[in-house]
């Protein structure tokens, strides 16, 4: 198993503080998250604070938990990953999902809310950022956006693509079939029997040639207690652990 640290606090400044000080003390990845307008708080932009992140690590994984694509420009959000994956060496990984509408910059600016609408949406933008990160000239026609061809260079570091992760209700097959297209699966439980059976399900369900699939769970460990309960969701199958608070 590997960890994972999520900041949810601090300027830039301080997000690549912590960053450096995690990856010395032997930490997998660090995470910044990805919101807008929640609450009343002090609030940045991921993508700068990941870039800030970069540019005082070396190994790290880097990413924001999560990105809701269908608020963002899909070939936007392409030339912000591509442009953060070169700048990391390859390090970014891109977490996606519906989003979370307690943030004002969905209903609240004319952003879609129906979970339907976000999910196609959510379809739409992964495969126009498969097909921009390619470098190759691609066009798209969907129910959400169309455009004619581009040609996006250059190419992420990573390839074939930047790894996506994406949400998943497990047991909700339609859910979890979505993040077998792809490279990790974020289950929305921690708990191991029912980690154990997404694994069996991922085992029968996604092809051999497609190679493994991370498991990320997210929690607080505060004691012992808490510790051995990470252990046996690495156990059951749990690839990453990020830690928030």
């Amino acid at each position: 198993m590997r960890f994972g640290f999520l900041v949810t606090a601090g300027d830039p400044r301080t997000g690549a503080q912590l960053a450096a000080e995690a990856e010395a003390a032997g930490w997998d990845g660090v995470f910044s998250w990805d919101g807008i307008a929640i609450g009343e708080g002090d609030t940045y932009d991921p993508w700068v604070t990941m870039a800030a992140m970069a540019m005082r690590t070396d190994r790290v994984r880097l990413g924001a938990i999560l990105t809701p694509p269908s608020r963002r420009r899909p070939w936007k959000l392409a030339r912000e990953t591509m442009t953060l994956d070169r700048l990391s060496d390859g390090r970014l990984v891109l977490p996606v999902g519906l989003g979370a509408l307690d943030d004002a910059a969905f209903g609240n600016v004319g952003e879609a809310t129906e979970a339907r609408v976000r999910a196609e949406m959510l379809d739409e933008s992964l495969a126009i950022l498969e097909g921009l990160w390619s470098g190759e000239p691609f066009a798209f026609d969907g129910r959400h956006y169309r455009f004619g061809p581009m040609t996006f260079r250059p190419t992420s570091v990573q390839r074939p693509r930047i790894p996506i992760w994406v949400l998943g209700a497990w047991p909700k097959e339609r859910s979890v079939r979505r993040a077998l297209r792809y490279d990790g699966i974020m289950p929305q439980t921690a708990e191991p029997a029912a980690i154990r059976d997404l694994t069996a399900f991922i085992a029968r369900e996604r092809p051999t040639a497609a190679g493994p699939l991370d498991i990320v769970v997210e929690g607080t460990t505060r004691d012992a207690e808490d510790a051995t309960a990470v252990r046996a969701l690495a156990d059951a199958g749990a690839t990453w652990w990020i830690e928030c608070d």
